[in-house]
């Protein structure tokens, strides 16, 4: 009975709904109801009743996950010179928290100092999704042409995915998505084996996706699925800059 107590007062619910999750509040009505019954104390309760509520407990607050568990984790690039390869992205982060899978989103060349509305939301809490931005200053018009701001960058894009790839073979979260690696990769800020590390090293549920222009053919090879967005029609092409909330 104490069990139950331990699983229903502890943080053990927060990752699926919380304290207030129905299966929470229902099995502590229902522990109160024999821990009354049996004189206020909980740990003199080792009913019948009450080991299955606390095995109940224990199915209910995990099993959301485990069916949400990929059984095998594929390797996903969006790449193409036209708007929406972080938009889908963030949309599939959005669908897998949605299935209880927990979702790492690490974005490259995005600093924290940036206005990214898609990263404040996600920031609020509301789903399972983790954003976390490379803190490194970069300006994309111009830090291209600084050799100290390109080594930089190397050297903290190579630690940030030596860290990617730890986490990934842990299976820390379901589902990774790398924003704007592919356009690193591409300008040579990232190395090819240090993303092949990741594929590699990764549990076999977890899922890689990565964003950026100019996918390389030694990374498409190592793709399940490539889409490439084609710039037909942008707004940029008659004047019109970034609006917030829409491209940014």
């Amino acid at each position: 009975m104490a069990l139950g107590w331990a699983f229903v007062n502890s943080g053990f619910f927060f990752g699926f709904g919380g304290a207030d999750y129905p299966a929470a509040r229902f099995c502590r009505a229902m522990l109160s109801e024999t821990t009354s019954r049996r004189g206020g104390n909980p740990c003199r309760d080792i009913s019948v009743r009450g080991w299955i509520l606390s095995f109940w407990l224990l199915i209910a607050g995990f099993w959301p996950y485990y069916i949400a568990m990929l059984e095998k984790g594929l390797v996903q690039v969006y790449t193409g010179d036209g708007k929406g390869k972080t938009t889908a992205a963030f949309g599939l982060a959005l669908r897998a928290a949605g299935q209880n899978n927990k979702v790492l989103i690490y974005q490259f060349l995005k600093p924290p100092s940036l206005d990214i509305g898609e990263r404040f939301a996600l920031q609020l809490g509301a789903v399972r999704i983790r954003v976390e931005a490379l803190d490194v200053p970069w300006d994309m018009a111009e830090s291209l042409d600084d050799k100290d701001s390109v080594a930089k960058m190397q050297s903290a894009i190579g630690d940030a995915l030596e860290k990617i790839a730890q986490t990934a073979e842990k299976k820390f979260y379901d589902v990774f998505i790398l924003d704007e690696i592919v356009f690193c990769l591409a300008k040579g800020l990232a190395k090819l084996a240090d993303i092949k590390s990741i594929i590699d090293r990764r549990d076999p549920g977890v899922e890689i996706v990565m964003t950026g222009r100019g996918a390389t053919k030694e990374l498409l090879d190592l793709a399940d699925l490539v889409t490439e967005m084609k710039n037909v029609k942008h707004p940029f092409d008659k004047g019109l800059g970034a609006r917030r909330g829409i491209d940014y």
